[in-house]
């Protein structure tokens, strides 16, 4: 073979994070020729920057909050020992090494290449591995786009040369800085603000808006925030970075206020920006960088062969639902090379991803968690539904309050008037993260509130709120 001979396949997979990998799971499954090329680590983001170190680096901190609050344990729930939070960290993502990940893609019967991949026109993809070797990978059936994303930086004179961290960064620490700055007001800074201020930081939260997680409903943020100021987080929100500069070893932050602050490191968590800039979306007539538009299948509009999925068609950026676009594409994939005629592509069908509009859950692992699926009240009300938002104190609840002493959280479920199902459902507090999917299910699944009155739920346990939310709409 040399090293620019056309090798044929059925698919051909551009990153084998999370997203790919599923995507190649259920073409291999349906007896497709399938080949996934990624430039990183087999596992991508997800496993080795994103959930699963922030997680690892989340959950002592959770679990101390949690035994804080229980009589007779919280006298031993000291200091954590943040050397032995980095270690697991590091032991959780394989100490950056995808040997395991690569064997699962081998035992499925994909073909890895290692390299950068680049479309060259339709259905063609060519490969440069890290030695400089070249391949060329055309498709039969399909082209998936599983790139992922990336940190977005501002444009700030001389930030390159202040280096700052990213969520990359800011996952894979090697030490606990002593002062940090975090820039941003989303879920990467709510829950990296929580992590290292717990593992020893002094952390600053610079945000732009009025506060903390502004994609879901207000009173979330507002919980996560008090609770972080009272931590002994510094809070700033409607505050913006002039400039930063790095003075020998300290980051030197103007803010817009005028005010000067320092730290040893600085963390943007400013946004994501599409992994589509250098992989030849030039060459099928679409613009480098730009995020993908797909339809309910998954295809990228105007193409019978190109795919987008995960973050870089934007519909959601989030692993699992990446994952769950993978499954629906795979299907879709396998159905149309199979020449099936008419695809199940009504809302709910089997070939439609109806749950990136109507159902997408998120768990933020902070201290309150705060967890949500559907839409918020706003976002219902500016679709132009006619809707009854129904607000439940956590504290009314004997599951929450044998959780722990002082529980504080919320709930709100918000009700469409006219087919009585739900559209969004927001819970907030400690260990509310575990309820989300009995939300999921109830959105997902249109299920009316006569017949949720017939889901029990379990005494003493936090998904009582369920009883408390629905006496509430019933008056």
């Amino acid at each position: 073979m040399t090293e620019t001979e056309s090798i044929a396949y059925d698919v051909v997979v551009l990153g084998a994070g999370p997203v790919g990998e599923n995507v190649a799971d259920r073409t291999r499954a349906a007896g497709l020729a399938t080949a996934i090329v990624e430039r990183e680590l087999v596992g991508g983001e997800c496993s080795y920057w994103a959930c699963i170190p922030s997680k690892a680096l989340l959950r002592p901190v959770i679990a101390r909050a949690d035994a804080r609050r229980v009589p007779g344990v919280d006298g031993v729930a000291g200091p954590l020992d943040a050397p032995a939070v980095l270690a697991h960290r590091d032991h959780e993502v394989g100490n950056w090494h995808d040997d395991g990940q690569v064997a699962w893609l081998d035992g499925i019967g994909a073909d890895l290449y290692r390299g950068h991949a680049r479309l060259a026109g339709p259905r063609t993809v060519t490969v440069t591995g890290p030695d400089g070797e070249q391949h060329v990978l055309t498709a039969r059936h399909a082209v998936a786009v599983c790139t992922g994303s990336g940190a977005r930086l501002p444009d700030l004179p001389g930030l390159a040369e202040v280096k700052p961290w990213t969520s990359r960064e800011a996952t894979g620490a090697k030490s606990v800085p002593g002062r940090l700055i975090i820039v941003g007001g989303g879920v990467v800074a709510s829950e990296m603000a929580t992590a290292w201020h717990a593992l020893g930081s002094e952390v600053t939260v610079l945000v732009r808006g009025k506060g903390l997680l502004p994609r879901m409903e207000p009173f979330a943020g507002e919980l996560v925030a008090e609770a972080l100021a009272e931590a002994g987080v510094d809070l700033r929100t409607g505050t913006s970075v002039e400039s930063v500069r790095r003075e020998g070893d300290t980051v030197v932050v103007v803010t817009d206020s005028g005010d000067r602050l320092e730290a040893d490191e600085i963390l943007f968590a400013t946004g994501r920006v599409p992994h589509t800039d250098d992989i030849g979306l030039e060459t099928v007539g679409l613009e480098p960088g730009s995020w993908l538009e797909v339809d309910d299948t998954l295809r990228v509009t105007d193409s019978d062969w190109l795919y987008a999925l995960g973050d870089v068609n934007h519909r959601a950026l989030l692993t699992h639902q990446g994952k769950y676009q993978a499954r629906i594409a795979g299907a879709v994939i396998a159905a149309r090379a199979a020449g099936v005629p008419l695809l199940e592509t009504d809302p709910w069908g089997a070939h439609a991803a109806t749950a990136d509009h109507a159902a997408v859950p998120q768990v933020v692992f902070t201290d309150p968690e705060a967890a949500a699926v559907g839409l918020s009240l706003a976002e219902a009300e500016q679709a132009g539904r006619r809707v009854r938002a129904v607000d439940v104190d956590l504290t009314s609840v004997e599951g929450a309050i044998l959780y722990a002493d002082g529980y504080r959280g919320r709930a709100r479920m918000v009700v469409d008037l006219d087919s009585e199902t739900l559209l969004g459902v927001t819970f907030v507090g400690p260990g509310v993260g575990e309820l989300i999917h009995s939300a999921s299910v109830a959105v997902a699944g249109e299920v009316p509130i006569d017949r949720l009155w017939h889901a029990v739920p379990s005494f003493p346990t936090i998904s009582e709120v369920w009883l408390r939310l629905l006496e509430a709409y019933r008056g």
